[in-house]
């Protein structure tokens, strides 16, 4: 009896060593993530061990897990939705986890050549961020800078790629560019190797660009990643981080997924503005001298994402949000009544201020902001 369950045991451990020779030998590509982990075409889902796992959906990116740039990072203080008297003027916030912010450069005023090193998660915003490096370090018109920086990354961009501003492109460059691309140079690099004639920060001024010269310019110049004024755009390009002001930051399209698409030239009063549609379908105008990015925003599948959990919110330093029906008559216009009641008031807020509906724009104010061609479209009317 002792003898067979030797051999049995002495045959279970045969198996197992077999078995784990197999797993030894088995070639690495055959197991690409975890065992508990499924990968769909474009999201990453789990297997539900727990309850707060079966819904988790995570959109898949290419993203660095090496941690932030510490010296383009500060400190977050937080304040809990509270002002500097210790009232709460902003609900639902408060709580979750450590976070520095991330020193973003919306102006993109220096020149030359940087080389993308990673993508980077930013936990301020839904979109990703890409660290740059410039290739020639500080310029001579920024003998201070540094060659670090960080920028909103655009969709397909990765690591190793090179992105530039034009921003401050002079008449001299353009010459530069468009002869270095009749001869097959297409990299945009002649600037940073000869450098660029125009040393100065300032606005440069229109010229007339013949149509060859502008065809070879824009080969060069939109890609995404790029920084360019509108006039040298061609019609129908998909920008982001636009510009409202010469020589200011990018302030428009900036979450994730977000873009505006150039639809016409020389338009408004005396042809100075570019019209821009938005994704709301507003179109309205901005000076062709302002700047904006070539692309789209990245991590467009971000409103696509499921937490799973309560918990992962508040981690995020998002509070409960109560409803007011579910409230007490003191605590809100809509609480109070017997069962589930509106008791047949229009939607308030817990100030009483109406929340749907209400009109937000004076009567008088025919065509609201001037530099809006077209008004969005409303659910309710024209509000």
């Amino acid at each position: 009896m002792h003898a067979t369950a030797g051999v049995l045991r002495m045959g279970g451990e045969a198996t197992s060593t077999s078995r784990t020779n197999a797993k030894a030998n088995a070639p690495a590509h055959t197991r690409k993530t975890a065992p508990l982990v499924r990968i769909s075409n474009q999201f990453k889902t789990f297997k539900p061990l727990t309850p707060s796992l079966r819904h988790v959906r995570i959109p898949l990116t290419d993203i660095s897990n090496s941690g932030p740039f510490k010296p383009l990072t500060i400190s977050k203080r937080k304040t809990g939705g509270r002002n500097s008297s210790g009232r709460v003027v902003s609900r639902h916030i408060g709580g979750g986890h450590k976070r520095r912010v991330r020193t973003l450069d919306f102006a993109r005023i220096e020149g030359g050549v940087r080389r993308v090193v990673r993508l980077e998660y930013d936990p301020n915003r839904s979109a990703h961020i890409a660290l740059l490096r410039g290739e020639s370090g500080a310029s001579e018109a920024h003998p201070h800078s540094s060659p670090w920086s960080y920028i909103i990354a655009p969709k397909g961009l990765k690591a190793g790629d090179t992105v530039q501003s034009f921003r401050t492109l002079s008449d001299a460059g353009i010459a530069k560019l468009t002869a270095a691309a009749s001869q097959g140079d297409f990299s945009g690099d002649v600037l940073s190797r000869g450098g660029d004639s125009d040393k100065s920060t300032s606005t440069p001024t229109p010229t007339k660009v013949s149509s060859l010269d502008l065809g070879l310019l824009r080969m060069i110049t939109v890609r995404p990643g790029n920084v360019l004024p509108l006039r040298l755009m061609p019609v129908g390009t998909l920008v982001h981080c636009i510009g409202l002001k010469v020589g200011g930051n990018g302030l428009l399209c900036r979450s994730a997924g977000s873009y505006g698409q150039v639809i016409a030239l020389h338009s408004g009063p005396r042809s100075r503005y570019a019209q821009i549609r938005l994704q709301s379908g507003e179109v309205r105008l901005v000076l062709m001298e302002c700047c904006a990015t070539v692309g789209v925003v990245s991590n467009e599948h971000h409103h696509l994402k499921s937490l799973g959990k309560a918990g992962r919110s508040r981690w995020l330093g998002r509070r409960p949000s109560v409803r007011g029906v579910a409230m007490n008559t003191v605590d809100h216009p809509l609480g109070g009544g017997r069962g589930k009641s509106k008791g047949d008031k229009d939607p308030r807020s817990p100030w009483g201020l109406l929340s749907k509906g209400k009109r937000t724009r004076r009567p008088k104010d025919t065509h609201g902001n001037k530099y809006v061609v077209r008004q969005r479209v409303r659910v309710r009317g024209r509000k």
